[in-house]
């Protein structure tokens, strides 16, 4: 596929999928993103490094500012805190090019990623279930006559 092809892929994506699939896109980009900020800060690529923790951070703001403190008042009071925890933790990263303050977030946010992408998993299989299961049967006064 040429690299084209690859961002009108990944456009279609991102644009059709469901938004627990999209929160999963954010945190493995999330996570990318981290990984090449660490291996650059090891390489010394101060550039690179600087552009991979501002992508970070874009992300982890947007995880932030999509939690909604009216609707769900307990996962914002939890999340908020953790989002900006790390938030902080990679921006001294980048300040004291450390890049275990990176990886720590990986390792942080790693499992919330997996519960919400079992979250998804479990959801599209139930949907898919239930569009595959024959319709009930409505009984009318004709048929219990």
């Amino acid at each position: 596929m040429n690299p084209r092809e690859l961002a009108r892929y990944g456009v279609v994506k991102v644009t059709t999928c469901s938004p627990g699939q999209l929160l999963v896109m954010l945190y493995d980009a999330l996570f990318r993103f981290l990984r090449e900020g660490a291996a650059a800060i090891e390489a010394k690529d101060r550039a690179r490094s600087s552009e991979r923790i501002a992508r970070c951070l874009a992300i982890l703001e947007q995880l932030l500012l999509g939690l909604k403190k009216d609707a769900l008042p307990t996962l914002y009071e939890k999340l908020a805190p953790l989002y900006g925890f790390c938030m902080s933790h990679v921006a001294a990263g980048n300040l004291h090019q450390d890049p275990t303050k990176l990886l720590d977030v990986v390792r942080i946010l790693s499992p919330l990623r997996d519960a919400w992408a079992s979250a998804v998993t479990q959801l599209a299989g139930e949907a898919a279930a239930q569009r595959s299961a024959p319709p009930a049967a409505v009984e009318t006064r004709e048929s219990a006559g």
